[in-house]
């Protein structure tokens, strides 16, 4: 798995590719924790390239989301694969937090 951040005026961007696992999940949470700790807290985890996802990655997902919200921002995904969004309803992430079909939707919208 590898992760890219980038950013967008206030929005930071973290771009996803390859598997989400139990051996690659803690490289999101650093992705994550990274951003966080630098002051980025309006995050957007774009999931558009990652292949998979399993519970650990889901794990890092709804942590994200609480730590984002406690500084006063938030985390939102971005996840087209019919498979991906699954997962995500699944699990509950759509209850918790917003999930967009495309980066631009999801900046676009963030403030809303």
């Amino acid at each position: 798995m590898k992760t890219e951040a980038k950013h967008e005026k206030e929005v930071t961007i973290i771009a996803v590719s390859g598997g989400i696992d139990a051996l690659t999940a803690p490289d999101l949470a650093r992705a994550i924790v990274d951003q966080i700790a630098e002051g980025h807290v309006y995050l957007v985890v774009d999931l558009i390239g990652a292949e998979f996802m399993g519970s650990a990655g889901l794990h890092i997902l709804f942590d994200g989301v609480k730590e984002t919200r406690a500084q006063g921002g938030d985390l939102r995904v971005v996840a087209i694969d019919p498979e991906m969004d699954n997962v995500l309803k699944m699990s509950g992430f759509h209850n918790v937090a917003r999930v967009f079909t495309s980066e631009s939707d999801a900046l676009a919208r963030f403030g809303s």
